[in-house]
């Protein structure tokens, strides 16, 4: 009987309750609007003008037959250097390209040779960045912006809402990648002239990473670079990563450079052995081919941590004993224009000049030129 009431109960609740009708199936969403353009959009009239067109500082042999038209060294040198220099040429170091634009916004584009646009030291900005300056009204140079890439093709806004004139501007190439094509960009309506490289000589750095770049954060930050800039004359960067090694063959090459300095730094990638054996046939190398030319011989740096390191801070004691008494030797003999520079305190001696303890960051570069300049100032009167 309960049964009975309870599927009563139930049955009038069903038949009473309401219906609720099926809602219909959602429209599709509507396709979102093309996005608008932004302030960072390359807009469709910028007027691009090709750096190889005028010319970039730091590309020695210019008259040369190149490889590549970025490339540091001619392609002669090729199977004449060892494999590795050769392939390390191939970065833009020390590249500059100057113009003039009363553009109040700059782009620029550009293809790297390399995918790898980072090392786990160094930052793309460094690595594969092109790093613009600007001559301030008292005709100094002022950093201005560096890219940031993340791919090797670059399309970019390098800098926006400039203060209104014209201005010389001068643009670092990557340190670590070479370059295939590069291109400034400035709206139609802009003044451009691109500036042709100058006809000063140059200083010319033989040495190694250090040199070629690692690990500073911008191009412009290289001590080459930062010197470039104090000197304002060209400076041309044979920086090769780990292969800077006072090769006869890379001197063949140093000579038929019409230098203001020969800055060699080199001992980083030497034994003091390979320092006794090397230094004086190449000092006495270029002397034969450019009586003239000051050289300045360069102490390897201390890495940054051979106050703990034994081992290090003797290889470091013995590298620099060997380069100083190359250094008499060659003075005895009556080698001129010879000048030298100690290597305790190039990246200072507070132990902060260096990304890896090995190779600087930019207070080390920084702490170099000063190191540098009064020695080579010198040696330039």
């Amino acid at each position: 009987m309960k049964f009975a009431m309870k599927f009563v109960l139930v049955l009038a609740l069903v038949l009473v309750t309401p219906v609720v009708a099926q809602q219909p199936a959602p429209k599709p969403a509507a396709k979102p609007a093309p996005p608008k353009a932004t302030a960072g959009t390359i807009p469709a009239d910028v007027m691009w003008h090709d750096v190889t067109k005028w010319g970039v500082e730091g590309r020695g042999w210019a008259d040369q037959e190149r490889k590549r038209w970025f490339d540091r060294l001619p392609a002669k040198a090729e199977g004449k250097v060892t494999s590795a220099v050769w392939n390390l040429s191939r970065d833009s170091a020390g590249m500059m390209v100057r113009f003039k634009t009363d553009a109040k916004t700059i782009f620029t584009r550009y293809t790297l040779a390399k995918t790898n646009l980072a090392m786990p030291h160094m930052p793309a900005t460094g690595v594969s960045g092109l790093d613009l300056y600007a001559r301030d009204a008292q005709g100094n140079w002022k950093w201005v912006q560096v890219t940031r890439p993340s791919s090797p093709k670059v399309e970019t806004t390098l800098i926006s809402d400039l203060a209104p004139g014209e201005r010389e501007y001068a643009a670092f190439l990557p340190l670590y990648n070479g370059i295939e094509s590069l291109e400034i960009g400035v709206p139609a309506d802009a003044k451009f002239m691109g500036l042709a490289p100058r006809a000063e000589k140059p200083i010319v750095f033989y040495g190694t990473s250090i040199t070629h770049g690692a690990c500073a954060s911008r191009p412009g930050m290289v001590h080459t670079a930062i010197l470039g800039r104090r000197f304002d004359r060209p400076v041309l960067n044979l920086g090769f990563s780990g292969n800077g090694r006072m090769d006869a063959a890379v001197g063949d090459l140093l000579i038929e450079v019409d230098a203001a300095v020969y800055v060699i730094d080199c001992l980083p990638n030497m034994q003091p052995a390979d320092v006794r054996a090397k230094c004086g046939p190449l000092v006495k190398q270029l002397r034969a081919a450019r009586p003239n030319t000051p050289i300045v011989l360069v102490e390897d740096r201390r890495f940054t941590n051979d106050w703990i390191t034994p081992n290090k801070k003797k290889f470091h004691d013995d590298n620099h004993a060997a380069l100083r008494a190359a250094y008499e030797q060659l003075k005895k003999e009556g080698v001129t224009k010879l000048s030298y520079i100690p290597g305790d305190a190039l990246y200072g001696t507070d132990t902060e000049g260096a990304t890896d303890a090995s190779h600087a960051n930019d207070l080390g570069f920084m702490r170099q030129a000063d190191v540098f300049e009064p020695i080579i100032r010198a040696a330039l009167r």
